[in-house]
């Protein structure tokens, strides 16, 4: 994935999480560290699926 996509990913993000929280609204994200793991590994699994499959066609 390019770069500049990871940047604007995380700074749109961060607008999001500025925005809600002073709006004193729920953060639209995993609270703790682990939702958060659990989310990239959701993802990881996708790619390793995607990656079995490229050998095998």
């Amino acid at each position: 994935m390019d770069l500049k996509v990871w940047i604007l990913s995380l700074v749109t993000g961060v607008i999001v999480g500025v925005v809600f929280t002073l709006f004193r609204l729920p953060i639209p994200a995993p609270p703790v560290l682990s939702g958060i793991l659990g989310i990239v590994g959701i993802w990881l699994g996708a790619q390793v699926v995607d990656w079995v499959k490229g050998f095998w066609q």
